[in-house]
Parts: C-alpha cells; sequence; structure tokens
C-alpha cells in the first residue's frame, strides 16, 4: 500500500464531506448548546448544571452519530452507484488503499468536528459560569472520537456491498446494539438457559464494545479510567477497526464492476 496514494484519497475525501457544509452542524450544535444553557435554568432547580452537562455531551456524540452513518455508508457505496468508482480502480490505486483512505478522510473530518464542539461545549460553559472537568471532558470527548472512527468502519463495511439505505440501517443497528451488548450479556445469565447464554456471549464478542468507548457518563463526574484500561480500550478500538476495513477491502475486491 503506497502512502502517498492513500493520503491523496484522504485528503480528497476531507475536501468533499467538508465541502458538503457538514461543518453547519457545528454552528447548530453551538446554538443548541446556548439555548439550553440558558433555558435550563429556568425549568429545573440545582440540577440544571449537571443537566447541562449531561445534555452537552449526548448531543456531541448524537451529531458526530449522523455524519458518521450517513456519510461514511455513502463514501464507497456512491462511488459504486455513479460508476465513478470504474475511473478510480483504472488509476494505479489498490483497493486497500480506496478503502483505507476513504476511512482516513472522514475520520479527519470527525476529528475537527469533535474538537470544534468540545471547544464550544467547553466556551459556553464557562461564559455560563457552569463549573465543568475540564480533563476528563477532554478524554471523554478523544474516545467519542475513537467510537465514531470505528463507527465509520462499520457503516463503510456495510456501504461496499449493500445500498446507502440498507447500510445505513445495518450501521445503525450495529451501533444500538453494540451499546448495549453488555447488557445483553447480563441478560443471557439471568435467563438461566445454556443457549441464550451461548448466543448472548457471542453477540458480545462479536459486536464492537462500544460502552468501553463511551466515557461521558463518568466525565460527568470528573471520572475517568485508569490509564491501563484507557490504553486496552484504545488498542480494542484500533484493532477493532483495523478488522472491519480488512473485510470491507476483502469485500469490495471480490466485486466485479
Amino acid at each position: 500500500m503506497n502512502p502517498s496514494r492513500t493520503v491523496a484519497i484522504t485528503a480528497n475525501v476531507f475536501r468533499e464531506v467538508i465541502r458538503d457544509r457538514v461543518l453547519y452542524l457545528v454552528g447548530l450544535f453551538a446554538i443548541f448548546l446556548l439555548l439550553t444553557t440558558r433555558l435550563l435554568p429556568e425549568i429545573s432547580a440545582g440540577t440544571q448544571n449537571k443537566i447541562i452537562l449531561d445534555v452537552g455531551l449526548a448531543a456531541m456524540g448524537l451529531l458526530g452519530l449522523v455524519i458518521a452513518v450517513f456519510v461514511g455508508t455513502g463514501l464507497v457505496n456512491k462511488e459504486i452507484e455513479k460508476r465513478t468508482v470504474l475511473v478510480l480502480i483504472a488509476k494505479p490505486i489498490s483497493r486497500a488503499e480506496f478503502i483505507v483512505g476513504k476511512h482516513l478522510g472522514l475520520s479527519a473530518v470527525l476529528a475537527v468536528l469533535v474538537t470544534a464542539m468540545t471547544l464550544i461545549y467547553g466556551g459556553v460553559l464557562s461564559l455560563y459560569q457552569v463549573p465543568f472537568p475540564a480533563v476528563s471532558i477532554a478524554v471523554s470527548s478523544l474516545y467519542l472520537f475513537l467510537q465514531l472512527s470505528l463507527i465509520t468502519a462499520v457503516a463503510i463495511a456495510f456501504g461496499v456491498f449493500t445500498s446507502s439505505l440498507l447500510a445505513t440501517l445495518l450501521t445503525f443497528g450495529i451501533y444500538l446494539m453494540g451499546s448495549f451488548s453488555r447488557d445483553l450479556v447480563t441478560l443471557g445469565k439471568l435467563s438461566k438457559n445454556p443457549a441464550i447464554e451461548n448466543l448472548t456471549n457471542t453477540i458480545y464478542l462479536v459486536l464492537p464494545d462500544l460502552a468501553r468507548l463511551d466515557l461521558k457518563n463518568q466525565a460527568v463526574y470528573g471520572q475517568i479510567p485508569s490509564p491501563d484500561v484507557l490504553l486496552a480500550n484504545l488498542g480494542y478500538a484500533v484493532l477493532y477497526i483495523v478488522v472491519l476495513l480488512a473485510i470491507a477491502t476483502l469485500i469490495f475486491s471480490r466485486r466485479q464492476f
């Protein structure tokens, strides 16, 4: 795999997605956060600070998820449907470079998006003198980016072999199941049924454990996992992304155009 060709695809995807005005969502996030910070003290008593912190982090995750899913599923699929993939494949670009470049390009957009929203989040909280744990919020944002990058890899993997609509639905399904995969394991144990336990354990092993990368509830209270846990979760996310991109590349390489 040639790094320069991968970087070229990455830069092209970054410019294309930015040109689609997705960063307008940053402005939407800022307006939403300002309204929330202004209105919540009037309808809640004593708990408004906690609610503001929760709502802000949840909004960051939701906006990032929307971009990761809707843009990610179309990154490869649009090229296939418009037949522009034929032009790209005719060039000296391997399919691995194509898939990895697409993923890195959207991940770069998500990194900019998450960074911008985190800075706006901290700025609005400071403006309204709402105390917040800056370090834990920053770590939570970093792991939110990793989660979104993983979801992007899922979206690309589905996008290489199915329609954009179906890929979107499947990606959202993986996100929901991955977010609650630990609860599925607990449910399997409570059932006392070996078959159900095996099924839930298998689902847990196959699906991404997105709870590992969701630190917003801890961040609100100024808590972050220990460095060894953070490192293990980082390695888990990177490994899962690599495996998903390898699967996407394998499927894409077997497609006939």
